[in-house]
């Protein structure tokens, strides 16, 4: 469960799980995958070293956070205007406090999760510097990877009014949840093999489990986003560097998906990056390599 929960300004409730250091001068914003939810840690050990403060919120529907209204359509532009209020609400507290002078935070977005980080770069750029997105799926008329039954079902329901469109996936992805599991994200013996790390199964159950709090609500609707031509921003008005880090052995969401956000990317300074031995759970043992990016001072620490 989220560790705090956020009013926004249209009445939803934004839940945020935050981790890593508190007092940390640099906050770096986590955008959870698909099924997801707010609060994994891909690497404790890692975090706590870095000493960086890293703040997970739950997007609509997943964890504790309020589903989006039934009639308005999802999108990724709607998810980062709503981690843009709270990054907003962060900086005046600080301001106010005093605890911690925030200005800009850094953003690490997890396969579909990558697409709101860049939601958020593209639509605020004032408040992010640094953007991380990790196997992170491409267009799939870009780099084919969606299943063709799959692929005309959300074709199928974008002709479909919204309210209809989420009940209908909602109940085909009800069977997903009553299997749900680390198997949702682990694909292939690189995972299977790194599923032996100590905490790292736990955590990422722990995730899954949280994402479906609310039933499909929020997978739904992260599919009906990534569906839509109309991502809702565009990766031209992305200025921030960004890091793109993707798996040697990733057989979902190879690296000609990274290759392809690097030559989109161009007033980004975008910079591609294929961990050898790794498949879709990369984020793990690339965690350092991401915080170096996202948090190149190497957690700062406020005045006392």
């Amino acid at each position: 469960m989220a560790d705090r929960l956020v009013t926004l300004r249209d009445g939803r409730r934004l839940g945020v799980t935050a981790f890593g250091d508190p007092v940390a001068q640099r906050i770096v914003v986590f955008c959870h995958p698909a099924p997801g939810a707010g609060g994994f840690d891909p690497d404790p050990a890692v975090t706590s070293s870095w000493g960086v403060h890293v703040v997970s919120p739950d997007r609509p529907g997943y964890g504790s956070s309020t589903p989006l209204p039934e009639a308005r359509r999802p999108t990724n532009g709607r998810w980062a205007d709503d981690l843009a209020e709270y990054i907003e609400f962060v900086v005046e507290l600080a301001r106010e406090t005093g605890v911690a002078p925030v200005h800009q935070v850094g953003v690490v977005g997890w396969a579909a999760g990558g697409r709101v980080a860049l939601a958020l770069a593209a639509r605020h750029p004032g408040l992010v510097d640094r953007v991380a997105i990790v196997a992170t799926p491409a267009p799939d008329a870009a780099v084919r990877w969606i299943q063709p039954e799959l692929a005309q079902l959300t074709a199928d329901l974008r002709e479909l009014p919204v309210p209809v469109a989420k009940q209908r996936l909602r109940a085909t992805l009800q069977a997903q949840k009553d299997v749900a599991g680390v198997d949702l994200l682990a694909h292939g013996e690189a995972d299977l093999a790194l599923l032996e790390r100590p905490g790292l199964r736990g955590r990422l159950q722990r995730m899954q489990q949280h994402a479906y709090d609310q039933g499909t609500v929020g997978l739904a609707d992260d599919l009906l986003a990534s569906a839509d031509e109309d991502w809702g921003f565009d990766l031209e008005a992305v200025h921030a560097p960004v890091l793109l880090v993707y798996g040697a052995r990733d057989t979902v969401v190879p690296s000609a998906h990274g290759r392809w956000y690097r030559a989109q990317l161009r007033r980004a300074s975008a910079t591609l990056t294929v961990v050898p031995r790794a498949g879709h759970l990369v984020i793990a043992p690339a965690w350092e390599r991401i915080l170096q990016h996202v948090d190149p001072s190497h957690g700062a620490r406020s005045d006392p």
